[in-house]
């Protein structure tokens, strides 16, 4: 599976689809009741709407004046509008604001851009502190472990351009390396599995099981359909046309190279069964021809792309070590499609998404289904076609998952179960995935992670 990670400043936030759905407000209340007290939604609500400025107005969902700008596409596609009058038709419920009251139907997506620039994590929280006294920031520096002194974090060995150092903490050290990195740096530490752990002949700090367990990502797989001319924006990013959309986008950061990943989002359920949507379908006006190593290519014909997105799978894969060394990749095994649930689920999620579009009105702009396309048809057909060509999300949590359960690693304000002077604040403390993707919960996160840290104020360290 291709599986990218943003190994830059502001982590994937720099590398996303700048898509912003916080989730539905019962994932936050199963957080809570998992046993996190203070992470019902409720609870989250008021550091969403601090850290986040909806260009659009500020209400009682909504927040302004915060760092991370949410706007609204700047092109809405006549296509766009269409999927979603065709939805609505079918008896979706249309929703203006999926980050405010309603999250479950069918609006336009939200991003995190700013003037037609990308404002990611670093651009929106940290590029504008930079001349803090009390703030470094150093890049071309990769952690090798977490430094202990018994049972309580002391500070960080770092290879720093191609130098080992020490770095000392003076009150605690506080992990941030994602889904991966984060139990991965734990285990490297001596902090996780036994098994694990010693099976690499690395001296074991803490038997803590959960830690890289709990791998959780949003299943996805990608339709494509052969559209009118005039329904696609396929052929302003090639040829000639797409030029001209490079100057447009350098002179003045306005055109389709302005847009987020999807245009429009329908939250669904995969059976009335459910008690909220459990599937995510993404509209896009555009389609792309996919490589099984990541790359992306416009396709040469006009399109409309459709992704589906399995929201609460059951499927939980692990992480676990390569060696004892940082450098090497750690294994991720996500046991994606091994669940009859998730099976049905995304099954459920091609079928709804084919109605849609042989439905009016988005069917007028429809001229052939091209992936999976004709011949694909019955169960097995359609489970080998998600099989062969489905992927995650790149949406990764719970290797670190936050709770009281004996596969807990963090508490509910975070610390690691165990050790003294050690968080982790990143996506990996989710005990359970949110149905969206996941940029504006893991932001969330790390903002609700920084007032625990000024509250809960550890004593200074002497050195």
């Amino acid at each position: 599976m291709y599986w990218p990670r943003g190994k830059l400043l502001g982590g994937s936030s720099s590398i996303n689809g700048m898509v912003f759905i916080r989730g539905h407000p019962s994932d936050f209340d199963t957080w809570r009741d998992l046993g996190n007290p203070g992470w019902g939604y409720q609870d989250v609500l008021p550091y969403f709407k601090a850290m986040e400025h909806f260009e659009r107005r500020s209400d009682v969902w909504r927040g302004q004046g915060g760092p991370l700008w949410i706007s609204d596409p700047v092109v809405k596609e006549p296509a766009s509008y269409d999927f979603i009058e065709t939805c609505r038709r079918l008896g979706h419920l249309e929703t203006e604001d999926m980050n405010g009251e309603q999250h479950d139907g069918v609006g336009f997506m939200q991003h995190t851009i700013k003037n037609g620039r990308r404002h990611s994590a670093y651009r929106s929280f940290v590029k504008p502190i930079l001349k803090r006294s009390n703030l470094t920031v150093r890049t071309n520096a990769h952690v090798q472990r977490i430094l202990f002194d018994g049972k309580t974090a002391v500070g960080v060995e770092v290879l720093l351009d191609g130098e080992l150092h020490r770095i000392l903490a003076a009150r605690e050290v506080i992990l941030s390396g994602g889904s991966i990195n984060s139990p991965q740096l734990l285990m490297l530490s001596g902090v996780g599995p036994a098994a694990e752990v010693t099976r690499h002949d690395i001296p074991l700090i803490l038997d803590l099981p959960g830690v890289g367990r709990n791998l959780l990502d949003h299943f996805c797989v990608h339709t494509g359909w052969r559209s009118t001319p005039g329904s696609s924006y396929n052929a302003n990013l090639r040829g000639l046309r797409k030029y001209w959309e490079g100057f447009k986008y350098l002179m003045a950061h306005k055109g389709h190279l302005a847009l987020g990943s999807s245009q429009v989002a329908a939250f669904v359920k995969s059976s009335p069964e459910e008690p909220y949507a459990d599937l995510q379908i993404s509209f896009r006006p555009m389609t792309f021809n996919y490589f099984p190593d990541g790359r992306m290519e416009v396709e040469d014909f006009p399109g409309l792309g459709v992704s589906i997105f399995q929201l609460r799978p059951n499927a939980q894969g692990t992480v676990t070590l390569r060696s004892p060394r940082a450098t090497d990749k750690a294994v991720c095994t996500p046991q994606c499609m091994t669940d009859a649930y998730d099976i049905a689920a995304m099954m459920s999620g091609i079928k709804q998404v084919r109605q849609i579009m042989n439905s009016e009105p988005i069917k007028s702009r429809v001229v052939a289904e091209e992936v999976p396309g004709p011949d694909v048809q019955s169960d097995d057909e359609i489970f080998r076609f998600m099989e062969e060509t489905g992927n995650t999300a790149q949406h990764t949590a719970g290797t670190c998952k936050m709770g009281k359960a004996p596969m807990a690693v963090v508490d509910e304000r975070l610390r690691v179960r165990g050790i003294e002077r050690l968080r982790v604040v990143d996506a990996s403390v989710m005990p359970k995935l949110t149905s969206g993707n996941t940029n504006a919960p893991a932001i969330m996160i790390g903002v609700k992670g920084a007032d625990m840290i000024c509250k809960d104020a550890v004593p200074r360290r002497e050195f």
